[in-house]
């Protein structure tokens, strides 16, 4: 076969590959992202703010904001890794690290905000991405850039939450706390009565659930790096796991809060996180009083009256519609599920404190996290249901789910005063309405899951019974085999 042969023969099973409908899919999607977070960049240049991009690129040299979450993202670059390649990429990270401590130190640069670990790992990523484009060919560069596309997508997915909530807070001068609040009253306002709790544990109690509160990403790593466990021998990524949920969550998620700019209890109707002051260890003070209706959390709740949009400052998010604390909580408290006993027991203990941190730390309303476990299993259900190719059991879980969402959203926003007025029937609808969706959820899933035969158990064949004598005992002899007989013949005369 001649080498033009060959070549044309290569050429055209490539761009037959390109062709397959899983190709062209992730093809599309990153050009979506991509397309995605450019506009993002150009609105926050255009806002005065700094967008995603020039965030993330500034962190290659400046103290990055969660150094954790940079060597959390590194860590899912690492499943595609032998151990001995692991251990290299982290002694390396490590080690442009202490070299740029090495230079602050040197030129007495006191880092004021951010952490001052984390360059390394960003570091490492970006060198395995190039690595990968350079270096490697086949499977092994699809396989490496899988991986370092996976931890930038991590990245760069914090980068676009926190420009996202930065817009919120400029284009969103309205904030519609007065409905949520009252729409609350038919839950028995929650988020009044576990501040209260968490006010009384003092500094020992909010701190513990404020670190909880602020290391979701990294529980998600864990969790999703168990899930990943077996990439480097398999050669290939799971079809579904942690870190698509995730990521899918943080970008659909903002755009409700545009549509529904809600702030939180603490800064509708209280002094901000200067209640909180005097006794956090790390979080930032933001005072908003002069902004609140009235200075009634966590101690008196508020009166029913009739809500209006009320105005609020620039600068606080509108992060409350839904919940994606509750929601991300949620989807690792459901990934999970299959794994060991102590990974399970850590999802649950995830789920219920970043509940009670969402709801004590007044950054919430009751309403917000029943909004946030639906929107989760509607976004889990869509997944899963894309994997198998949206049968109809499927479509039905999504519709149902997103319909039941669309119903919350409208039944805060124009019937807030009709639930507060008849809580003992509003109060049992909103839950029978999450729990719907939960049994919705686990009962059509578990039809998906593929089920194990249980193995069979032989039953005991009884055995021969022996005689007793002792001749009987003895094994049976063969008889000897006799020569067929011959037939006489006749003597010749």
């Amino acid at each position: 076969m001649s080498p033009r042969v060959f070549s044309r023969i290569k050429s055209r099973i490539a761009f037959s590959a390109w062709r397959r409908p899983r190709v062209i899919l992730l093809v599309t999607v990153g050009v979506v992202a991509l397309g995605f977070v450019i506009a993002l960049e150009l609105v926050a240049r255009h806002l005065g703010i700094p967008g995603p991009i020039t965030s993330q690129v500034r962190e290659v040299i400046f103290p990055p904001k969660s150094g954790g979450l940079l060597y959390a993202s590194m860590a899912l670059m690492l499943v595609v890794f032998t151990w001995r390649q692991r251990l290299i990429a982290i002694g390396a990270a490590i080690g442009i690290d202490l070299a740029f401590l090495a230079v602050r130190w040197a030129a007495d640069i006191k880092v004021t905000e951010g952490h001052p670990f984390g360059n390394g790992a960003l570091w490492v990523t970006l060198g395995c991405a190039v690595i990968a484009v350079t270096r490697r060919t086949g499977r092994d560069r699809v396989l490496l850039l899988k991986g370092a596309g996976l931890g930038l997508l991590l990245m760069t997915g914090r980068k676009t939450g926190d420009t996202w909530l930065l817009i919120t807070s400029k284009t969103r001068p309205m904030v519609l706390d007065q409905y949520v609040a009252t729409a609350d009253h038919a839950l028995g306002n929650p988020s009044w009565l576990v501040g209260r709790m968490v006010t009384a544990t003092g500094a020992i109690g909010f701190n513990t659930l404020d670190f909880v509160y602020g290391q979701l990403p990294v529980a998600a790593v864990v969790v999703a790096l168990y899930q990943l466990r077996n990439v480097a021998d398999e050669r290939r990524f799971p079809t579904h796991h942690l870190v698509r949920t995730f990521l899918a969550i943080g970008l659909l998620g903002p755009a409700f809060y545009m549509i529904f700019p809600v702030v939180g209890p603490i800064f509708a109707y209280g002094d901000g996180t200067e209640h909180w002051a005097a006794i956090s260890l790390w979080s930032e003070s933001h005072a908003s009083v002069q902004w609140a209706v009235a200075d009634l959390w966590p101690k008196t709740p508020t009166p029913i009256g009739t809500p209006h949009p009320m105005p609020f400052d620039g600068v606080t998010p509108r992060n409350c519609m839904p919940s994606l604390h509750t929601a991300w909580a949620t989807a690792i408290f459901i990934h999970s599920r299959k794994g060991p006993r102590l990974l399970r027991y850590a999802g649950t203990f995830w789920l219920i404190a970043t509940l009670c941190a969402t709801l004590g730390f007044g950054y919430h309303y009751g309403a917000d996290l029943i909004a946030g476990v639906v929107f989760t299993l509607t976004i889990e259900g869509a997944l899963r249901a894309h994997d198998r190719g949206w049968d109809r059991s499927g479509i039905q879980l999504v519709a149902y789910g997103a319909t039941v969402f669309a119903a919350l959203l409208v039944s805060y926003r124009y019937l807030p005063l009709e639930m507060a007025r008849h809580p003992w029937a509003f109060g049992p609808l909103l839950l029978l309405a999450m729990t719907s969706v939960i049994y919705g959820y686990v009962r059509t899933t578990t039809l998906w899951d593929p089920k194990t035969a249980p193995a069979r158990r032989q039953e005991p064949q009884p055995e021969p019974q022996r005689d007793s004598h002792p001749e009987s005992q003895q094994e049976p002899q063969a008889e000897p085999q006799q020569e067929p007989q011959q037939e006489p013949q006749p003597e010749p005369i």
